[in-house]
C-alpha cells in the first residue's frame, strides 16, 4: 500500500481503515488478473452474492468486497453478520417482547453461538440519513421522506452519515455448525442451490430479455462485427451478435459492461466520461464498468471475465489504487449506483415476466438524450447521489 496517505490529525478514520482493507484486497485481485488476465473476476462456483442473516443481499461495493474476501479466505457460504447479530441468535422474544434464552422444542437451553476465537472481522459500509424539516426541525424517517413529492422534499434537509460495520462469515468464522446444525445445513443448501449458467447461448432470463428486447435505458444494437462499445454522443450501445460469442454468459457479461458505461450518461448518473482513450480517467471508467458487470453477473449466477481491451488497464488500476483510498472510494460509490440502477431494471423486468401473457414491457422503452424523462431507476439513483457526495468527508 502507499505510504503517502493523507489522514487527519487524529489518524485514519474507520472509513479510511476500511478503504485500506478494500484497496489491499483489490490490489491482490488485480495482481492475480495481471498474472493471468483470462481468469474471471470471481472463480465460478466459489463466490455467491453475499447476504446478511435476515436474507438481505449486500449491494454495490460491499457485495464486491465481501465476494473477494470470501474467495480469498475460501468461504463457501455467503452469509455475514455483525458480532451482535450473531450473538443475538442465542435469544428470542416472546409475545410480550421479553428477551429470553433460545431453547429447543423440548425446552432445553440451546448451546451458545459465538464467533471463533482469533477470527478477524471484515468492514462494510452503510450510509444512514437523518431528515430534518428546515423550519420546524421535525425529524422524519428517510423512507417516509422518499415517499414525499419533490415539492415537499424541498422543505427538508437530508444529512447523510457513513457508518462502518464489522462483519464475520457466519458459517466459517463461528461455531454455528456445532451449535445450530439445522440452520447451518439450511444456509449450506441455499449456497449450493445458486445456479451457474454456462455452456449455451442463454445466460439469465431477465438479462437476455433486457438485451434482446431492447428494454435497457438506451438502445442496445446487436451488429455483426468485432466491436462492443457505448457511444455517449449517440447514447446507444453496440455489441456483436449473440452467436459471435462462445456462449451466452460471455455475450451477457460483455453487454453488461457496456450497460455500466451507459449508466454514466449525462441524463443518468452524469459521470465525467469525456476523457481521451488511454488516460487515467478513461481507465477509471473502465474499472467502474468491469466491477459493475462482475457484481451483477455474480448476483445472477454468471461469471465475468475481464474484457480483452480492459486488460491493458490493469497496471493503471494498480497504480491508482496504491496512491491512496480516494480513488477506490469514488470507484466504489459509482459501482454502487451503477449496479443499483441496472439491478432495479432487471428486477422490474423479472416481475413483469412473471405475469406471462399479461406482461407489458412498454414502460421499459429506452429513454435517452439530455431532455428525456427519467425512469424510476434513474431518479432513485440520482436522489441519493448528491446526498452521498459529502458522506465520506463528514465521517472524518
Amino acid at each position: 500500500m502507499a505510504t503517502d496517505k493523507k489522514y487527519n490529525s487524529d489518524g485514519p478514520s474507520a472509513a479510511d481503515r476500511a478503504l485500506d482493507r478494500f484497496a489491499e484486497l483489490m490490489i491482490d485481485k488485480i495482481e492475480t488478473l495481471q498474472g493471468d488476465w483470462k481468469k474471471p473476476w470471481f472463480t465460478p462456483g466459489t463466490t455467491q452474492p453475499p447476504q446478511n442473516l435476515s436474507g438481505r443481499h449486500y449491494n454495490g461495493g460491499n457485495s464486491l468486497m465481501l465476494m473477494m474476501q470470501a474467495e480469498k479466505m475460501g468461504y463457501d457460504i455467503p452469509v455475514w453478520g455483525t458480532f451482535d447479530r450473531i450473538t443475538n441468535l442465542n435469544f428470542v422474544k416472546d409475545k410480550q417482547g421479553n428477551v429470553l434464552a433460545a431453547r429447543d422444542k423440548y425446552g432445553n437451553k440451546l448451546p451458545q453461538v459465538s464467533v471463533n476465537k482469533g477470527e478477524k472481522s471484515f468492514p462494510v459500509f452503510m450510509t444512514t440519513f437523518t431528515v430534518i424539516h428546515k423550519e420546524t426541525k421535525e425529524k422524519i424517517p428517510y423512507d417516509d421522506y422518499k415517499q414525499l413529492s419533490r415539492e415537499d422534499q424541498a422543505k427538508y434537509k437530508v444529512y447523510p452519515k457513513l457508518q462502518v460495520y464489522n462483519v464475520f462469515n457466519v458459517a466459517a468464522q463461528t461455531n454455528l455448525e456445532l451449535t445450530r446444525p439445522e440452520m447451518y445445513e439450511k444456509l449450506k443448501a441455499m449456497a449450493e442451490g445458486q445456479i451457474q449458467h454456462q455452456g449455451d447461448l442463454k445466460s439469465h432470463p431477465a438479462i437476455d430479455k433486457m438485451i434482446d428486447d431492447n428494454l435497457f435505458f438506451c438502445p442496445i444494437n446487436q451488429v455483426k462485427g468485432d466491436k462492443a462499445y457505448y457511444s455517449p454522443a449517440q447514447d446507444h450501445i453496440v455489441v456483436p451478435t449473440r452467436e459471435q460469442f462462445v456462449d451466452g454468459e460471455a455475450f451477457a457479461t460483455n453487454t453488461l459492461h457496456e450497460c455500466a458505461h451507459a449508466t454514466g450518461a449525462e441524463a443518468r448518473l452524469n459521470r465525467d466520461m469525456k476523457h481521451p482513450f488511454g488516460s487515467p480517467e478513461y481507465a477509471k471508467e473502465e474499472l467502474i464498468a468491469e466491477l459493475t458487470a462482475a457484481v451483477i453477473a455474480s448476483q445472477h449466477g454468471l461469471s465475468k471475465h475481464i474484457k480483452n481491451d480492459s486488460a491493458t488497464y490493469l497496471k493503471s488500476w494498480l497504480g491508482s489504487l496504491r496512491e491512496g483510498p480516494e480513488f477506490l472510494k469514488t470507484v466504489l460509490g459509482d459501482v454502487k449506483r451503477s449496479t443499483g440502477m441496472i439491478n432495479q431494471r432487471l428486477v422490474a423486468i423479472e416481475q413483469e415476466m412473471e405475469k406471462g401473457e399479461k406482461a407489458d414491457y412498454s414502460q421499459f422503452r429506452p429513454m435517452h438524450g439530455a431532455n428525456s424523462p427519467q425512469s424510476a431507476e434513474v431518479r432513485a439513483a440520482k436522489e441519493t447521489q448528491e446526498e452521498e457526495k459529502q458522506t465520506f468527508h463528514r465521517s472524518r
